[in-house]
């Protein structure tokens, strides 16, 4: 059951084979659950092997479960069309390559689905699959087929596993509460009518899979009585019972509007949720430990700040941070839990992490070996890659962000920084970051207000690293006054060891390479940062040995400069 402000729908399906391995067609209709329902739709699916084909039913199935579970893993900052396309172009390529090893068979299959997100549906089309649309009184045919005749036979000319690559057809269309669409095989084709599919929908309105029974058994019949094979039909129908309304097509109103709930005490109850500790309250957040009095579960609640509620854009934010980190499945990422009942006002839950800030940590523990440094740092670049696997940036990287628990592991906790690039549902980057504030971890594009990539976190990891190994910062001050690019290239980096006698020379050179303020010159992945902190590398192993370019970017252009005039100058005399 779905939330009213959401996409709502109701489906039936009908089939019929002599036996199970003479099946060729397959269907399926997905719904997801959540906040999954907004971002990536209901999608309906059906696919059609060839009729001699030893592997018709496995060609099929492949396709339909293939493509349901790949798309729904793809990126939730990726739109429909690009999330289905390039799942399909994937698809097309593997069933190609496994046909090959196939006798007698081969992963050909036609292949027609429409995914159904906020008010549109998205029809992805190849083969000769039908889908059909019953609107009042029309019914419409919304697909192209794609045959050919061969031999008195038809055969598709376009379909999925058939070419190394695939050409899809895309159609994009509104959607109004009340349309049915029908999804068939070639098989009904020269069986059944417009008017049939009509009169047997209208009939059955009220029961979808009646409606699918009975449409198979006209087909039956009718193909029976003209001496035609009536034992490879398949009939799918998708209802729209309800649409979101105009501004419901967003990710942030899969969550609904909430109220803000005011500030809480210990022993308040919040749904079912005494607050046991006030953890934090500040101008933009409050954050408890609280127990759900009927599981006796301990948790953190997170809720906006009551002095935020007229703040539309604040509020949204807060409204991503849960739709954004739920999707993270890490170790060293605290987890999002689901609430166990309806919710009356605006938070969101996360596991509770016995354990201390890295702030915290740092001060009880002064003189922690070096060893054991690297391995909070290697934790925590593991925490902010499976953000980036997700397409997340985070942005909000602080020690006092981050937890060390009573077996030493690291857990990321705070996400209001989060943001996802290229996502016209969510803030930008850029945006997200003013928002909240910087910090004396945050890379020098943001002050430039330049759109940050992943290197901006890398950036804020490296100062994380460079203040537990020293207590200092790598630019002393320095970055607070300056606003240009020209003032961020006369930044003076401070080595590491003149605060820190035990820093080796290469690893303030790893240090030196990721807080380089050209995000250009850091490392391109944080794999390559970890692995250098970890094993020293040999560019780094003497004082001075890193390249002018990086240590000194403006004595470099400037003596590159000088060089090039002096070339200028003799070319000239000459």
């Amino acid at each position: 059951m779905t939330r009213d402000s959401q996409l709502k729908i109701s489906y039936g399906q009908a089939f019929i084979a002599p036996d199970r391995n003479s099946i060729r067609s397959t269907m399926s209709v997905r719904i997801p659950e959540g906040s999954g329902l907004a971002v990536k739709g209901v999608s309906a699916v059906v696919a059609d092997s060839t009729w001699r084909n030893v592997i018709a039913k496995q060609a099929a199935e492949t396709c339909v479960r293939g493509f349901l579970a790949d798309y729904y893993a793809t990126p939730d900052n990726w739109d429909v069309k690009t999330s289905a396309t390039k799942v399909l172009s994937a698809l097309n390529g593997w069933l190609f390559s496994q046909g090959k090893n196939v006798t007698n068979g081969n992963y050909i299959s036609s292949f027609s689905s429409v995914v159904l997100k906020g008010r549109h549906g998205h029809l992805f089309h190849m083969g000769d699959t039908l889908v059909y649309r019953l609107r009042g009184g029309e019914f419409e045919q919304l697909n192209r087929e794609h045959t050919n005749f061969i031999g008195g036979y038809r055969y598709p000319s376009r379909a999925l596993g058939l070419d190394p690559s695939v050409d899809i057809d895309y159609h994009q269309f509104s959607l109004k509460q009340g349309d049915i669409l029908l999804f068939t095989t070639q098989a009904s084709k020269g069986t059944l009518v417009a008017s049939d599919y009509v009169q047997q929908i209208r009939h059955n309105a009220s029961d979808l899979n009646e409606a699918c029974d009975q449409l198979l058994n006209v087909a039956m019949e009718k193909a029976s009585a003209r001496g035609y094979s009536s034992t490879h039909f398949c009939f799918q129908l998708v209802r729209i019972d309800m649409l979101p309304e105009e501004s419901g097509d967003t990710i942030g109103e899969a969550f609904g509007a909430l109220p803000v709930p005011r500030e809480l005490n210990i022993g308040d109850d919040l749904d079912g949720y005494r607050v046991m500790e006030v953890l934090n309250k500040s101008n933009m957040s409050c954050i408890y430990r609280v127990e759900d009095k009927h599981t006796g579960r301990e948790m953190v609640l997170k809720a906006p700040s009551p002095q935020l509620e007229s703040r539309k854009d604040f509020l949204r934010q807060f409204i991503m941070q849960q739709w954004v980190v739920e999707r993270v499945n890490s170790p060293y990422v605290a987890k999002i839990v689901d609430a166990s009942r309806p919710r009356n006002y605006l938070y969101y839950l996360r596991e509770f992490v016995d354990g201390r800030t890295l702030t915290e940590w740092m001060l009880q523990n002064p003189h922690a070996e070096l060893r054991r440094l690297i391995d909070l740092i290697e934790q925590m670049v593991k925490a902010v890659r499976a953000l980036h696997r997700r397409d997340i940036l985070c942005q909000g990287l602080h020690p006092d962000n981050i937890l060390v628990d009573q077996r030493g592991m690291i857990k990321l906790i705070d996400f209001a920084s989060c943001a996802v690039p290229g996502t016209d549902d969510l803030p930008s980057p850029l945006s997200i970051v003013r928002m909240v504030g910087l910090t004396p971890f945050s890379a020098p594009e943001y002050r430039l207000n330049r759109e940050p990539g992943p290197n901006a976190d890398q950036f804020s990891l490296a100062v994380i690293a460079y203040w537990m190994l020293t207590g200092q910062q790598p630019y002393a001050d320095q970055m607070e006054h300056f606003h240009s690019r020209v003032d961020f290239s006369r930044l003076e980096y401070l080595p590491s060891y003149q605060f820190n006698p035990m820093v080796p020379v290469w690893l303030d050179g790893t240090l030196r390479r990721a807080l380089q303020p050209n995000p250009e010159l850091r490392y391109r992945r944080l794999s390559e940062f970890i692995y250098d902190l970890k094993k020293p590398n040999p560019h780094y192993m003497k004082e001075g040995a890193m390249p002018l370019v990086e240590r000194n970017p403006l004595m470099f252009w400037k003596g590159l400069s000088g060089i090039l005039l002096l070339l200028l100058i003799g070319s000239m005399v000459t």
